[in-house]
C-alpha cells in the first residue's frame, strides 16, 4: 500500500503551476504531490480570475515562508494545509482512504476534530491519514453518515 505523507502542519518549499489547474507542491518535508484545482477554480466564485490558465500559472509561494500559495495579482490565496488536504485525497491509495482525506478536506477538520467526530483517538485519524493504516470500510460509511446528519 502507498504511503501518503505525514505533516503536523503543512508548509510549503516550492509550487509550479501544470498545464489543467494542476499544482505541484513541494513540501519542506521533500515530498512532493500534484494537486488538481480545476473543480475549485470553476466552482468558488472568488477564484474567477485564476479560470484563466495564464493567471492561473502565476502561482507563487507566498511572502509567508511557504504557509500558501498565492496570486499577489488578484489578491488570492490557498493555504498550504488546504492544499496538502485535498493532495492527500486525490492521491488516496484506495477509495475508504479517499472517502476519508475527503471529508477532512471538505470539512476542513483537524486531526483532533476528526478524531472527536467520530468517537476515536487523533493518533488513529493521524494513521489512517497517511496510510499507515488502512481505512475501514465502516470508517468511510461513518464519515458519510456524519455528513449526512449535519446536512439535515
Amino acid at each position: 500500500m502507498a504511503r501518503l505523507t505525514k505533516m503536523s502542519r503543512p508548509r510549503l518549499k516550492a509550487v509550479k503551476a501544470l498545464p489543467g489547474y494542476r499544482l505541484r507542491l513541494t513540501f519542506i518535508d521533500g515530498s512532493i504531490l500534484t494537486v488538481d484545482k480545476r473543480e475549485t477554480v470553476f466552482s468558488k466564485r472568488g477564484l474567477v480570475p485564476l479560470r484563466d490558465e495564464a493567471k492561473f500559472a502565476k502561482a507563487c509561494i507566498g511572502e509567508d515562508c511557504g504557509w500558501t500559495v498565492e496570486w499577489p495579482e488578484h489578491d488570492i490565496q490557498i493555504g498550504a494545509d488546504t492544499l496538502w488536504l485535498d493532495a492527500q485525497a486525490q492521491n488516496a491509495p484506495d477509495e475508504n482512504t479517499r472517502i476519508f482525506a475527503q471529508w477532512r478536506a471538505r470539512n476542513g477538520l483537524t486531526l483532533a476534530q476528526a478524531a472527536e467526530a467520530l468517537g476515536m483517538t487523533p493518533r488513529t485519524m493521524s494513521a489512517y491519514g497517511t496510510g499507515a493504516r488502512p481505512v475501514p470500510r465502516y470508517i468511510a460509511l461513518a464519515v458519510k453518515g456524519w455528513e449526512a446528519e449535519r446536512a439535515a
